[in-house]
């Protein structure tokens, strides 16, 4: 059956008999992964954490690339089936240097979690000078999925999860100056588009990648207590979302929705291992189905359309390739 990635006829609950309170716990049960090899970035801390947790669980061979491998090493103790390895997102010559190890092992890769990002945080620039949330929460998966490609046509059924965000909704992509060379810098619209990107990301890699067994998805993990995502937050910032008080505190109807983290890794779990999804790809999934389209006046559940369009997509796969050097042929 034809798919049809760009005109929205996919993106709609298919009833996978999972909600906003599943659990990572509840999703994998049943499912066997051994012998498959999994990939989570930011693998060691919040959902990512959890993520690599549960797939190890499973039987998984998880490979946690990190930063910091003394913290890896630290929240990872006594998980089974795990490696570390070091990887930097914000340096492209440090996601090269990962990826050609990983390749030169020969092993398929089954799984890729691009998990890890950042939000809320100030501007800040990598060495070629490109914002560090467009870098760090789109470009380096792109790079990352890019140098990983022979290994994920090699496991013959792969699966790429890309881990997005309702914040998706702060922003369309801005393609006259996605780097804010030419206007004021705002932390919320950097972090928007970054997320919008990693959507349309996901449709496009999946239309180019399906022919090679590999599908690809966007989830929202959904708001969830206990992460370090808000680390460099101010308290003005939540107050202009209309999440807390002036002082900061959380308004009860906030905190009332807020998911425990194995709630929150649920849907990222779903999207790599339920057999629903064999033959659907390019979706933007949350609380562990499939998501429907938002509304386009407000910020609500689902996604929106500019996330989905097939020019933006495109447009975008292009930029993306200008801006980080890298042909990605799938092919």
């Amino acid at each position: 059956m034809e798919q049809h990635y760009y005109n929205k006829t996919l993106q709609k609950p298919i009833g996978s008999g999972f909600n906003a309170a599943s659990t990572s716990t509840d999703v994998i049960k049943g499912i066997d992964l051994t012998g498959k090899i999994a990939i989570v970035t930011g693998g060691y801390t919040g959902i990512g954490l959890e993520t690599t947790k549960t797939l190890a669980a499973a039987g998984a061979t998880v490979i946690v690339p990190a930063r910091s491998l003394e913290k890896a090493a630290k929240n990872l103790a006594g998980v089974p089936n795990i490696s570390l390895e070091e990887m930097d997102l914000m340096s492209h010559t440090s996601i090269d240097s990962f990826a050609e190890k990983f390749l030169a092992s020969g092993r398929p890769l089954h799984l890729l979690i691009n998990n890890a990002g950042i939000m809320f945080v100030p501007l800040r620039r990598d060495s070629r000078g490109i914002e560090s949330q467009l870098v760090t929460n789109y470009l380096a998966p792109f790079q990352l999925t890019t140098r990983l490609w022979n290994a994920l046509k090699k496991a013959n059924g792969a699966r790429v999860v890309n881990v997005s965000s309702q914040g998706h909704q702060f922003a369309p992509f801005n393609f006259e100056d996605p780097n804010f060379e030419n206007r004021e810098y705002e932390t919320l619209s950097g972090y928007g588009q970054s997320k919008t990107a990693l959507n349309l990301f996901s449709i496009e890699l999946d239309n180019r990648a399906e022919a090679h067994n590999v599908r690809v998805y966007a989830v929202h993990p959904g708001n969830i207590m206990g992460t370090e995502l808000a680390r460099e937050a101010s308290v003005e910032i939540f107050h202009q979302l209309g999440l807390a008080d002036e002082k900061g505190n959380l308004l009860p109807e906030f905190a009332a929705s807020l998911k425990t983290i194995p709630q929150g890794a649920a849907t990222t779990i779903w999207c790599a291992t339920s057999s629903l999804l064999n033959d659907i790809g390019g979706v933007y999934c949350e609380d562990a189905d499939i998501a429907g389209l938002a509304s386009e006046q407000e910020i609500s559940a689902g996604v929106k359309s500019y996330s989905l369009d097939e020019n933006n997509a495109k447009r975008l796969w292009e930029l993306s390739e200008k801006m980080t050097g890298i042909t990605f042929g799938v092919d």
